[in-house]
């Protein structure tokens, strides 16, 4: 118990740290007029542009024999700087006083298109890549994820709260963008005789595909304690 609770006060911890950075930039856009819906929208076309360039990446190292890691790097930079987004829209919304249900909505609906086009851009290009197993644990994480946030709602329409679990979307984005940024930076100054860059990506998405689903799994259980301790 008391890890958890370490575990959270330490989360939290980080979170208001991020918050004093960005917040000067937040009260900017709130200047500019922009509203968190916009915020969320530059973030989701981020994401976007970053999974066009992984699967872009796949298609010129598959078709042209060209190497794929510079653009790699991009793509990880690109998630990075994007989900970015993902915080200051929220921030956005509370410090302008601009905080709606829908914008709640929308919010969770494009956190989770750019969770499946940014894994299922990974498992493509792993697949052309020739990694078919990478591509399916890239697969399975995909799952993994969708299935978390997918069981939070469910629970929290139920009147459960359900925010527990070790891999939540901001822990997913930060492996995921660090590991397609270390492949692509290592594959471009690694001979792949020494290391082979790619692995660093599969060995990304193997961690998240077993404690997302965990995760997923853990909101199951707290869920159905929650409900039978209402009878």
């Amino acid at each position: 118990m008391k890890i958890k609770e370490s575990a959270v006060e330490t989360r939290g911890n980080l979170q208001h740290g991020i918050y004093r950075i960005i917040n000067p930039f937040v009260y900017l856009l709130i200047r500019l007029k922009v509203t968190p819906n916009m915020v969320t929208t530059i973030g989701f076309l981020g994401n976007l542009a970053a999974a066009a360039v992984i699967v872009w990446a796949g298609y010129r190292a598959s078709v042209q024999g060209v190497s794929p890691f510079g653009l790699l790097t991009l793509a990880g930079a690109l998630i990075i700087g994007f989900s970015l987004f993902d915080m200051l829209d929220g921030q956005v919304a509370r410090l302008g006083n601009m905080t709606s249900t829908f914008g709640a909505m929308y919010d969770s609906v494009l956190d989770r298109y750019c969770e499946l086009f940014t894994l299922g851009a990974l498992s493509y290009y792993l697949i052309v890549a020739g990694y078919p197993i990478g591509a399916l644990i890239t697969f399975v994480a995909l799952v993994g994820s969708i299935m978390v946030s997918y069981v939070r709602a469910r629970a929290e329409g139920l009147g459960i709260e359900c925010k527990i679990g070790f891999l939540q979307r901001p822990e997913r984005v930060v492996i995921t963008s660090a590991a397609t940024l270390a492949a692509g930076i290592t594959g471009s100054n690694v001979s792949p005789f020494d290391f082979d860059a790619n692995l660093i990506i599969i060995y990304a998405m193997a961690f998240i595909a077993i404690f997302a689903n965990i995760t997923a799994a853990a909101r199951i259980s707290h869920s159905r304690k929650t409900l039978n301790s209402r009878k």
